[in-house]
């Protein structure tokens, strides 16, 4: 996808007088470095000191251990999946090759690579993920828990390949700082996992050619941070990458002010990132895990080289650790809310490890875990690692009592009942900064589980770049569980990160102290001349969950969907369908009477355009019953939807 002069202005558009500036100076700065780069300083005499502290590697259960080793096994069988794409060609990577189009990105100055043009690279993304080294991460664990030397002679020939054939500034590598950050991280952590290895220092500090790749990436974040507009998960990435490695690597003369620029951005991008009641501003559940990965990573890093920490980023962790326990379901499943890549920020573990399960218990370890927060029974070997590292400190504030149910800041509420019945609750802002990246046109959308099992769907992400129909229909407002009007998104979008127009949120009332009835209400302005409110309660005694939706305004033409999970069948007869699935060989239903004043029709894996699809990660989709209702708006009496959950 090739981006117009119209998105330019528009993007444009979204930027205050200090961002642009800034962006001027970059501009500068890259016609600079294309002909004259920033030269590394000589270094010698470099050691590595951050290690794991004894007992940390003996402390990882052998299940989590076992499940690391065969993830290993497999990737030096040469096979991973990246976003559905299947790759068998790991054991001698193509560094720039996309297996899902068959295209290489062209060479040349990083800065004149087109990326986002997938007829001219590829995919982008499946070309960056593997250049993240996260991968080499796991090898390089394996190694650590068995002492088995192919690991890291396979980290080490990837290393060196990689480094051979992406120079400094030389291709599509060198373009975003979220790449580099990450990159650096996992580095570091290649490093420490591999020093029992006799070839680890002639790999890092007694290597020229890594000296040289650790410093342009280093000098590179310092030169290129994200800025205003971009200064959402990408900035925490990049402060947490060059942090990690000025701590580690602190071998240059610039190593200590890295150090303190990068700790200083962190700090404050950290709380600008995070409401105060701990729920990340951009509203994405992946991004909240992957905003607490980099900066739980970025802390032991601190604690491993007995630098002081200001206490905002300790108690901003522990803030983001307790809204995770509090808004999960029963199954430790997040609100699928806003965009999803499946990005993370260290990996060391094995397919099957709970992703959310591990994020607990790192938060159990480091910060003690509150009586409400859900039971994690699940093993992982990252968290005693990063427990070994990080120092556990007193907190600097007192936690929730019980379990919270609403995010005032956030506009996110869960409502809970018997039986696992779980619904999360859209009364909160669009999106984060002026042009809110990340977001989805989805106010006052609904999203109902029944033990974990989605019944009223967040259909997910799918894709960002080089399918634009595809991009469009799943952050739309009829691809959430919410009501179009008259054809269009609530919200205005100016491009695949870009929102133009935002519609403003605000919760009316809500009320989740009664054990038999939790209640909620918001309303939107996203429509011009029209206000959409809508009203949730859910019984507990009756299992049921009553859906009341207003519209103030003009008659207007009406679509309403409700998006159900994958694992659901629909019978659609008139204005009543009845659902069914099964949950550990048990056969579950429940009735779904829909407002009669609508025509209801069932959709189901159609792409003319896309309607009825469900993505479970990044790059991948699969076809799910999508029920849409039409007609006109009705004032006087709304419409009404019931949810009922039979025992």
């Amino acid at each position: 996808m090739t981006l117009s002069a119209g998105w330019y202005l528009r993007r444009l558009s979204r930027m205050g007088p200090r961002e642009v500036g800034g962006r001027v100076g970059d501009a500068v700065r890259r016609r600079r470095w294309r002909s004259a780069p920033p030269g590394c300083p000589r270094v010698t005499g470099a050691r590595f000191t951050a290690v794991l502290p004894a007992g940390a590697l003996g402390a990882v259960p052998p299940d989590a251990a076992k499940r690391l080793v065969a993830e290993a096994d497999r990737l030096m069988d040469g096979h991973a999946e990246y976003f559905g794409v299947v790759r068998d060609d790991l054991s001698d990577p193509d560094w720039s090759y996309d297996p899902k189009t068959g295209r290489r990105a062209p060479w040349g100055y990083a800065f004149d690579v087109p990326y986002r043009n997938e007829d001219a690279v590829g995919d982008v993304k499946q070309i960056w993920e593997l250049s993240r080294h996260q991968y080499l991460t796991v090898l390089a664990a394996a190694y650590a828990l068995t002492g088995d030397e192919r690991y890291a002679e396979r980290v080490a020939a990837h290393l060196r390949s990689w480094w051979a054939a992406n120079a400094p500034l030389r291709g599509v590598h060198w373009i975003s700082g979220i790449e580099l950050g990450i990159r650096l991280l996992s580095w570091v952590w290649i490093r420490r996992l591999l020093d029992g290895w006799p070839g680890a220092a002639g790999l890092f500090e007694g290597n020229p050619v890594a000296l040289r790749q650790i410093w342009h990436h280093q000098r590179w974040l310092a030169a290129f941070p994200s800025r205003g507009s971009s200064a959402n998960n990408h900035v925490i990435a990049e402060a947490a990458g060059q942090f990690a490695a000025a701590c580690a690597f602190g071998w240059f003369p610039s190593s200590a002010r890295w150090q303190t620029d990068a700790l200083r951005s962190l700090e404050r991008h950290l709380r600008s990132n995070t409401f105060a009641s701990g729920l990340n501003r951009e509203l994405a559940g992946e991004y909240h895990g992957l905003v607490l990965e980099l900066g739980l990573a970025a802390l032991a890093e601190a604690d491993a080289a007995g630098l002081p920490v200001p206490a905002s980023v300790r108690l901003v962790l522990l803030r983001m650790t307790d809204a995770l326990a509090a808004v999960v379901d029963d199954r430790l499943r997040p609100p699928r809310q806003g965009d999803s890549d499946d990005g993370h920020g260290l990996v060391v573990d094995g397919a099957g490890t709970d992703r959310w399960g591990s994020l607990l218990a790192t938060g159990e370890a480091v910060f003690g875990r509150l009586d409400w927060w859900p039971a994690v029974t699940g093993t992982d070997v990252r968290t005693p690692m990063l427990a070994g590292l990080i120092r556990p400190t007193a907190p600097p504030v007192s936690r929730p009592a019980s379990r919270p149910s609403h995010f005032a800041d956030a506009g996110l509420t869960v409502l809970r009942g018997p039986a696992g019945i779980w619904c999360r609750c859209d009364g909160g802002p669009h999106g984060f900064l002026s042009i809110a990246a990340h977001a989805h046109a989805d106010a006052l959308s609904v999203e109902v589980r029944h033990d974990g099992v989605d019944v009223l769907a967040d259909p997910g992400t799918f894709c960002y770049h080089g399918q634009p129909e595809w991009r469009q229909y799943f952050r739309s407002t009829l691809g959430h569980n919410t009501l179009e009007l008259d054809g269009a998104d609530q919200s205005v979008s100016g491009g695949p990160f870009l929102w133009t127009r935002q519609a403003r949120s605000r919760v009316v009332d809500v009320d989740t102290s009664d054990a038999g009835a939790a209640r909620w209400c918001a309303e939107h302005d996203g429509y011009p001349r029209s206000t959409h409110r809508r009203r949730v309660e859910l019984t507990a005694a009756s299992h049921e969950l009553r859906v009341v939706d207003e519209v103030r305004g003009p008659r207007r033409a009406v679509r309403m969907a409700f998006h159900l999970g994958p694992a659901i069948t629909a019978d659609l007869v008139g204005n009543r369908a009845v659902l069914t699935w099964s949950r550990d060989g048990e056969d579950r239903s429940a009735a779904l009477d829909l407002p009669g004043q609508l025509s209801w029709q069932a959709h189901r894996g159609e792409s003319d355009p896309p309607l009825g699809w469900y993505s479970p990660g990044f790059g991948r989709k699969e076809p799910a019953t999508t029920l849409v209702g039409t007609g006109f708006t009705d004032g006087a009496q709304g419409f009404t939807t019931v949810l009922g959950f039979r025992g």
